[in-house]
């Protein structure tokens, strides 16, 4: 669809939701808060884990996040790897009042208007695959269109890049992208960098409560989780004993 268009649908649109406050209601960090928020991540499959859900059904997941607590809901749309496509953002919209976030590659402004036009609140930018010219102008078109973005690092150098573009909610991405080992550890080096208006957010390698209680005890103000809800029997009761560690 034309860039055009695809600006058009998204300036028709109600305002996007906040991310930020539905992260950190009232501005309390998850330390004092006594509840970790959880962003509830959905996808089909992984190019890892290969399926994760044989009957991928967003708008089901989404409100099922929802009734679970989640505070906001992560959605793959790339297709060849994770089984996902644009439409399912206005599925998981539809079906739950949290913030709905565009979790992909996105390196274009093409993908951060479709991304708007389909009914996304927020949008992931990856430090790691973006220049630093880029992920600010990406920024800058993210915050036009008023939604928010998740920016993502995995090192010091990366975490120095977000703040200085102005990032207000950071996500450390447990997972190496180049090699696929996950260190929790991360969280609990990188936090102290992270100034206290800025929302963190852990992302990847949580499973347990024990991860989600490391991460909550390390600073993190949110989670985001996707293959442990994927994969639980009952991902309500999964979300809420993480949000609960």
């Amino acid at each position: 669809m034309p860039e055009s268009e695809l600006e058009r649908l998204a300036l028709a649109l109600p305002p996007p939701r906040d991310l930020v406050a539905a992260l950190r209601p009232g501005d309390v960090p998850a330390a004092r808060s006594g509840r970790l928020a959880v962003i509830a991540e959905m996808k089909a499959r992984t190019p890892i884990m290969g399926e994760l859900c044989r009957e991928y059904a967003p708008a089901r997941l989404a409100s099922g996040y929802a009734r679970a607590g989640a505070a906001a809901i992560s959605v793959l749309c790339q297709e060849t790897s994770f089984g996902g496509r644009p439409e399912h953002l206005a599925e998981a919209r539809a079906a739950a009042s949290l913030p709905v976030l565009r979790k992909d590659f996105v390196v274009t402004e093409h993908q951060v208007l479709e991304g708007r036009a389909y009914g996304a609140d927020a949008i992931l930018l990856i430090v790691a695959a973006l220049t630093a010219s880029r992920l600010r102008e990406l920024l800058a078109l993210t915050r036009r269109l008023g939604m928010e973005a998740l920016v993502e690092v995995h090192d010091e150098r990366e975490m120095a890049l977000a703040l200085e573009a102005g990032a207000r909610v950071v996500g450390i991405n447990h997972r190496d992208l180049s090699s696929f080992e996950v260190d929790l550890g991360l969280t609990e080096r990188l936090r102290p960098l992270v100034p206290a208006e800025v929302v963190l957010v852990a992302e990847s390698g949580i499973h347990r409560a024990a991860d989600a209680r490391r991460v909550r005890e390390a600073g993190a103000d949110a989670i985001l989780v996707g293959e442990a809800l994927m994969r639980a029997a009952d991902p309500g009761a999964k979300l809420e004993e993480l949000a609960s560690a």
